[in-house]
């Protein structure tokens, strides 16, 4: 490779670092693949982690010692992640969304990368302190929304499953009762899974009362995991019945759903 002049060589560092998030790259490997010194990267690394730092796109950790390196952990600015719920909202308060049952069609944007993704980035930075080890969601439309932030956190992510699957091999199972529907149904997760006491964060969707939820938490005991956190897209905030399930954090709230006058108000709340 012919040797890259100092901003170039800023550049392609920080593509390689942000193509690869959360993950420790050692300084030898810069060194060795653009043909300079060590300490010349590490000046590098500092002008790069002031760039992120002034963008709001993330920071870089650098760790020390043989075995170190530095790593790239993703982010979004407050004023981003505030622009992005704003014009999920206005989308979602479209009245050609209302569903029957009071619930509202999100299919097309929970499967949408540039909705996602940042997305992600704000349930990470809200969940990152609480060190979680797995990412945990029920099938099916939670499974893009769990994955995005599980990427944007560098951890797993686990698919609990509504019902038993010959290809998950041993599972453990548990009768909920469902919050929308108030019927008995039942979720499960293979044995291997989930390692015991693993750290979990649950993500979701939409809750309306919580008894998904509800029931993943008691899933979770079964394995004896700690659940350091809940977060939900979409809060439905309709009814004065309290939430089955408490210390949840929701991006989005559900306010008013009027199928005979198309009227839907849906609110950003993490701002």
């Amino acid at each position: 490779m012919e040797k890259m002049k100092r901003a170039e060589r800023m550049v392609a560092i920080t593509q390689v670092l942000m193509l690869k998030p959360n993950v420790l790259t050692p300084l030898a490997l810069f060194a060795e693949q653009f043909r300079t010194a060590k300490s010349t990267i590490s000046e590098d690394l500092m002008a790069v982690k002031g760039s992120l730092q002034l963008s709001g796109h993330g920071h870089l950790e650098t760790i020390p010692g043989a075995a170190g390196g530095v790593r790239y952990i993703p982010e979004i600015s407050k004023g981003e992640a505030t622009a992005v719920l704003n014009s999920l909202a206005e989308r979602l308060n479209d009245k050609e969304r209302i569903l029957a049952g009071g619930f509202i069609y999100m299919t097309d944007l929970l499967f949408n990368p540039s909705i996602l993704r940042p997305l992600g980035l704000i349930f990470a930075g809200a969940f990152r302190q609480k060190k979680p080890d797995v990412v945990v969601t029920i099938e099916t439309k939670g499974i893009p929304l769990a994955l995005v932030t599980a990427e944007a956190l560098g951890v797993p992510m686990v698919v609990i499953r509504s019902g038993n699957k010959v290809t998950e091999g041993s599972s453990v199972s548990i009768n909920y009762v469902s919050g929308s529907s108030r019927r008995i149904q039942t979720m499960s997760l293979s044995r291997r899974a989930l390692e015991a006491r693993q750290r979990v964060l649950i993500i979701d969707d939409f809750m309306k009362a919580g008894g998904t939820a509800l029931g993943i938490k008691s899933l979770m005991e079964e394995f004896q995991a700690d659940v350091v956190g809940i977060g939900i897209l979409v809060e439905a905030q309709i009814t004065s019945e309290p939430k089955l399930v408490e210390g949840y954090l929701s991006l989005l709230q559900l306010k008013e759903l009027n199928p005979d006058s198309g009227k839907t108000t849906v609110v950003p709340v993490f701002l």
